[in-house]
C-alpha cells in the first residue's frame, strides 16, 4: 500500500472494528440494566429525587456515539481519510473527557446520593401503607421484589403494609427455617426487610457502569493513540 504501513492501517481498522463492538456491548448492557426491575422499579414508582435510570440512559447514548465513532474510525483508516480520523480523534477525546469529568462529579457527590437516597426510602415506606392509587406502583414493585428476593417490607419489616399486610401476605410468606423468618399477625414472614436488598441491586449496577467506564477510558487511549499516528502517516504521504 502506497504511502502508509499496511500493518497500521489495518491495525487501525481491526482497533475500530472491535471498538464498534464494544458499542454494541455497552449498548446492550445499558438496555438490560433499563430494563432491570431489581431495585430500580421501586425507585422509578415511588417518591424519588434520583433517577435511578440516569447512569443506563448515559450509558445508551455513549454505546450508539461509539458505534457511530467506530464506523468513522474504519471508514478512515480503510479509505486513508485524514477528515474521519480527524473526526474520530476529536468525537473520542470529547468522550473521553465526559467520562472524566462525570468521575470526578460522581466521587465528589457520592456521600449526597447515599444520603438521599436513604431520605427516599424512609419517605416511600409511609406508601406502603395507603389505599387506592396514591403509591400503587410502588406497591406493586415492592410486591415483586419481595416475592423475588425473599424479603419483607422496606424498613420495619411486615409492620409497614399496616393494614394492606393481608393482601401482599404471600409475597412475604416464608417457609424456611426460624432463623430467616419471623412472625407477624400469626403468619411466618421473612425477617430481613427489603432496604439493604435495594440498596445492593442499585450498587451492584453502578459498579457495573464504573467497570465499563474504566475499560472503555483504557481502549479511548488506545483509539487516540492509533488515530493521531495513522493521521500524521497520512499528511506525510
Amino acid at each position: 500500500m502506497a504511502g502508509v504501513s499496511g500493518c497500521l492501517k489495518y491495525s487501525m481498522f481491526i482497533f475500530n472494528f472491535l471498538f464498534w463492538l464494544c458499542g454494541t456491548l455497552i449498548l446492550g448492557i445499558a438496555i438490560w440494566i433499563r430494563v432491570s426491575k431489581d431495585g430500580n422499579e421501586i425507585l422509578s414508582s415511588g417518591k424519588s429525587d434520583i433517577n435511578p435510570f440516569v447512569a443506563a440512559n448515559i450509558l445508551i447514548a455513549v454505546g450508539a456515539i461509539i458505534m457511530v465513532m467506530g464506523f468513522l474510525g474504519c471508514c478512515g483508516a480503510v479509505k486513508e481519510s485524514r477528515c474521519m480520523l480527524l473526526l474520530f480523534f476529536i468525537g473520542l477525546l470529547v468522550i473521553l473527557l465526559l467520562q472524566v469529568a462525570a468521575g470526578i462529579l460522581g466521587a465528589i457527590s457520592q456521600t449526597e446520593t447515599k444520603r438521599i437516597l436513604n431520605e427516599t426510602f424512609y419517605e416511600n415506606v409511609n406508601l406502603l401503607s395507603q389505599t387506592g392509587n396514591n403509591g400503587k406502583e410502588f406497591r406493586a414493585a415492592m410486591t415483586e421484589f419481595q416475592n423475588k428476593f425473599e424479603c419483607c417490607g422496606l424498613v420495619s419489616g411486615a409492620s409497614d403494609w399496616g393494614s394492606n399486610f393481608e393482601s401482599v401476605s404471600q409475597s412475604c410468606a416464608c417457609e424456611y427455617s426460624s432463623n430467616v423468618c419471623t412472625t407477624y399477625k400469626g403468619k411466618s414472614v421473612y425477617k430481613e426487610t427489603c432496604i439493604s436488598l435495594i440498596k445492593e441491586s442499585v450498587e451492584k449496577h453502578i459498579i457495573i457502569v464504573i467497570g465499563i467506564a474504566f475499560g472503555l477510558a483504557v481502549i479511548e487511549v488506545l483509539g487516540l493513540v492509533f488515530s493521531m499516528v495513522l493521521y500524521c502517516q497520512i499528511g506525510n504521504k
